[in-house]
């Protein structure tokens, strides 16, 4: 059993939903993501999600784009964040689950990327501008190498794409609350228990919901309708905001507050 269902697993025979906590790999550098990773498995995270930094990350709002324009300036690059999991497995088994863009993969190449991402301890992948659709050649490897290959469902996503997510996606299925790009949001969708209640009746793989959760309040909600919920953007807005032992203390004040809540 991989670290992916592993995790899962656990989880469902403690009755308990999944917290994945997204952050930026190289904000403010690769040693402080290495130190954040630990931090939030300590504070109650279950899935660490690396968001690969990328020059035109058309997906996300302003935070996380600036966040992407930080790392890139302190020259982080694939290779850097699959050495720095290299170090994180030395200590902990918490699954990491890459974020980005299919750009940095394809010139990485598919073939070596699976190789190397598994070899380094990645657990899965998700990039958010590859539908399942144009995902045939990186599945190749993917699967060869037992890399989990993780697909984005939307409210606006109809049968056939939930179709074809079912068909070829692994290890869980990142469940997109909101249209249009990451971000913190006040309130959740009025529709959103009827949309994700339509889509967990249809699919086996774990259902994650993400995109603008901010509140433990939101992620109780979310949480309540789905196996488990994403934080991002206002993790990320911390690293912003604080550094050193400060940035540490909000961190892990405000991920244990979302893990209570859930």
């Amino acid at each position: 059993m991989d670290r992916l269902a592993k995790c899962f697993s656990d989880l469902k025979k403690q009755h308990a939903k999944a917290l994945v906590t997204f952050i930026t790999a190289g904000d403010p550098q690769l040693s402080v993501t290495e130190e954040m990773i630990y931090l939030l498995e300590s504070a109650g995270a279950d899935i660490i999600e690396l968001g690969v930094p990328f020059s035109d990350p058309m997906a996300d709002g302003p935070t996380i784009q600036l966040s992407s324009e930080r790392a890139l300036a302190v020259g982080t690059t694939l290779e850097g964040i699959l050495a720095t999991v290299i170090k994180v497995r030395l200590r902990s088994r918490i699954p990491i689950i890459l974020m980005g863009y299919l750009n940095p993969v394809h010139a990485y190449g598919y073939e070596r990327f699976c190789r190397d991402a598994v070899d380094a301890g990645v657990d899965g992948l998700l990039l958010v501008d590859m539908p399942p659709e144009e995902s045939d050649e990186l599945l190749v490897y993917a699967r060869a190498t037992g890399l989990n290959i993780i697909f984005l469902l939307t409210p606006t996503s109809d049968e056939a794409r939930i179709n074809s997510v079912r068909r070829l996606g692994s290890g869980f299925i990142y469940y997109v609350t909101v249209t249009g790009v990451t971000g913190a949001r006040q309130n959740v969708s009025d529709s959103l228990p009827h949309e994700l209640g339509r889509l967990m009746k249809k699919v086996k793989l774990p259902v994650m919901a993400g995109f603008g959760i901010s509140t433990p309040e939101q992620a109780a909600k979310v949480a309540a309708l789905a196996d488990g919920v994403v934080v991002g953007s206002a993790i990320v807005k911390l690293f912003e905001q604080y550094s050193g032992q400060r940035l540490g203390k909000e961190l892990k004040k405000f991920v244990n507050g979302m893990k209570q809540a859930i």
